[in-house]
């Protein structure tokens, strides 16, 4: 049973060294299969009301998708349960091949309807954890393969309070976005704010607050985030 599961997941991913674990029993891949199967079945009920989807759909229980118009999928996406999509912007949202969205995690593409955000973008093969949030004000995109922990939040606009005597409320928002390259690791309860730009293969350690861009290949922490160390040598 295990080695056609493996080849039907392999054939999905695209992914020809996508390799099960030989402790499975075959209990356990029985109980997969109909947790996916039923995933399968609702993503069919979704894939017909997005802008766009290019393969095969799974989405968990109680997922809410508003907007769903400005939703453009790739192929073999995974939306776990209790997830909250709302994709109304001027660009939409994109979630590209193999992408996964973690259980209670929730995208809010604009805040405001007087001011309608830019929207978000996630590459191929990443993956949100869990309780993630992620806003679209000024727009986030996020590259391939990056890995982001539970609890991270990406916050792409600021509130302006240059004015003390004006309540901050009044005084407007400024939206730079993020960006986040490819290959990065974002772990647990990191915060990113608005205007970071998250170089290619950086490291962002659990409960980092990140508020200034973060170069390629460097491993950051703390509140605010700094570099520790380097994964590789910046001058070379």
């Amino acid at each position: 049973m295990k080695g056609w599961v493996q080849a039907l997941i392999r054939r999905l991913k695209q992914d020809p060294t996508y390799t099960l674990d030989p402790h499975l029993t075959g209990g356990d891949v029985l109980s997969i299969l109909w947790r996916r199967g039923w995933a399968f079945l609702r993503g069919l009920w979704w894939r017909w009301r997005v802008a766009e989807c290019h393969g095969v759909l799974f989405v968990g229980r109680r997922v809410q998708i508003f907007h769903a118009r400005h939703l453009h999928l790739g192929r073999s996406v995974t939306i776990e349960d209790d997830v909250r999509i709302d994709a109304l912007s001027r660009e939409g949202v994109w979630l590209g091949d193999n992408v996964s969205i973690g259980r209670f995690t929730m995208i809010e593409a604009t805040g405001l309807l007087t001011l309608l955000g830019k929207g978000v973008r996630i590459g191929a093969n990443s993956n949100l954890g869990d309780y993630n949030y992620v806003g679209g004000a000024g727009g986030v995109t996020i590259g391939e393969n990056v890995l982001i922990g539970q609890y991270v939040s990406f916050h792409p606009q600021n509130h302006v309070f240059d004015d003390p005597d004006r309540p901050i409320k009044a005084q407007g928002t400024t939206q730079q976005g993020i960006v986040v390259e490819d290959d990065v690791w974002i772990g647990a309860r990191v915060t990113i704010l608005d205007g970071v730009r998250v170089g290619r293969g950086a490291v962002i350690a659990a409960g980092a607050v990140v508020t200034h861009d973060v170069p390629p290949y460097a491993v950051v922490g703390g509140v605010p985030a700094k570099v520790i160390k380097w994964r590789k040598n910046p001058e070379t």
